[in-house]
């Protein structure tokens, strides 16, 4: 018996081994998680795809994030909100700051949303959460700085709750 003999089980085969050799598993690697506060709600933490700590204006590491970019790419973001971040306390030493703090973190609140990770073509430098009124996210992956004119979240800080928010 030759292979040769049996033209349609070669094609088949021959087939079969392209096909095996194009599903590569998918490779991510990491970068750092940042947060941007848009509101006047003080963000306690936040996470992205069960991942963090998040910092708001600073990095931390790290959110894993697929090295190619693929439409449906998700993130998952969970947060808790502090509605009066300049709350002041009882000093420790009076001792009824505990009970104090306690009333005040019992107004904290949390939120998730899930959103769409834009295309960041063949380079991404982590994920920057940019939570904004409205209890709303926005999140990109972009390497230019927030200061850069081509960044693409250029939504203003400190922005009041509308008295109505968007469905």
């Amino acid at each position: 018996m030759k292979l040769s003999d049996y033209p349609l089980l070669v094609a088949c085969l021959t087939a079969l081994l392209l096909l095996t050799a194009c599903d590569e598993p998918e490779q991510w690697s990491a970068g750092d998680l940042e947060g941007y506060n848009h509101t006047l709600e003080g963000i306690n933490w936040f996470e992205v795809n069960d991942q963090g700590p998040g910092i708001i204006g600073g990095n931390s590491c790290c959110i894993g994030l697929p090295n190619k970019w693929r439409p449906g790419l998700k993130a998952h973001v969970v947060w808790e909100v502090d509605p009066a971040p300049y709350a002041e306390f009882p000093s420790y030493k009076s001792g009824k700051f505990g009970e104090a703090y306690a009333r005040h973190a019992a107004n904290y609140k949390r939120y998730s949303r899930t959103v769409d990770i834009p295309n960041y073509g063949d380079e991404k430098c982590g994920l920057t959460v940019h939570f904004l009124p409205c209890h709303q996210v926005k999140v990109t992956a972009s390497c230019f700085t927030f200061q850069h004119p081509d960044y693409p979240v250029k939504e203003p800080f400190q922005q009041k709750e509308p008295a109505v928010c968007p469905k």
